[in-house]
């Protein structure tokens, strides 16, 4: 530290970058603790949404292999939007999700989405247990219905608005965790 000439003041030549990235963001993370915010600023300087534990470590490790690329680029892209802190792109996320889900019914039987869902229900399942295979399609049949019922593909005036990001956030755990039981117990 040494006096700058012009008006005398303390002139710092040094600036510990890693530090002040450091104290920034703890100041800031305060700031949304403090405030009730679930984000967190990384130390890459990007602000990510702080999801729930068990669905955010599925969310975050998630790599999405399978043997169909335009599967992979639907998840991959419903995965990166929905970690946003922008709820645009969030809504944005479980849209791109429901185009997975849709996908994904189709992938034993294009020209027949319910006999391939059929399939694809029994492959998880397997022969040992019909009351969760009819849990399965329970779910499967509430999930459809509310991608065509709610604003999430569709945007005609009859279809209902997801008017809370909390309805958002429920309906991607919701499908995400459907999907990626299909994705672990099938070769879709």
């Amino acid at each position: 530290v040494t006096n700058h000439d012009f008006l005398q003041h303390k002139h710092y030549w040094e600036f510990d970058k890693e530090a002040g990235q450091s104290k920034f963001a703890s100041d800031i993370n305060g700031i949304f603790h403090r405030n009730g915010l679930a984000f967190a600023l990384t130390e890459q300087g990007k602000i990510e949404r702080i999801l729930p534990v068990e669905i955010g470590n599925a969310l975050r490790n998630a790599a999405f292999r399978t043997k169909d690329t335009t599967l992979n680029e639907l998840l991959e892209t419903a995965r990166q939007k929905f970690i946003s802190p922008d709820e645009r792109e969030r809504r944005e996320g479980l849209e791109k999700l429901w185009d997975a889900w849709e996908h994904i019914k189709s992938v034993r039987n294009p020209k027949n989405k319910s006999v391939s869902t059929a399939q694809i229900l029994d492959e998880v399942a397997g022969s040992s247990s019909p009351v969760f295979r009819k849990v399965l399609e329970n779910v499967a049949q509430t999930l459809t219905r509310a991608g065509n019922d709610l604003q999430i593909r569709h945007f005609e005036v009859n279809k209902e608005p997801l008017s809370d990001a909390e309805y958002v956030d429920y309906l991607f755990y919701s499908m995400f965790s459907l999907i990626n039981l299909i994705l672990s117990s099938t070769k879709v």
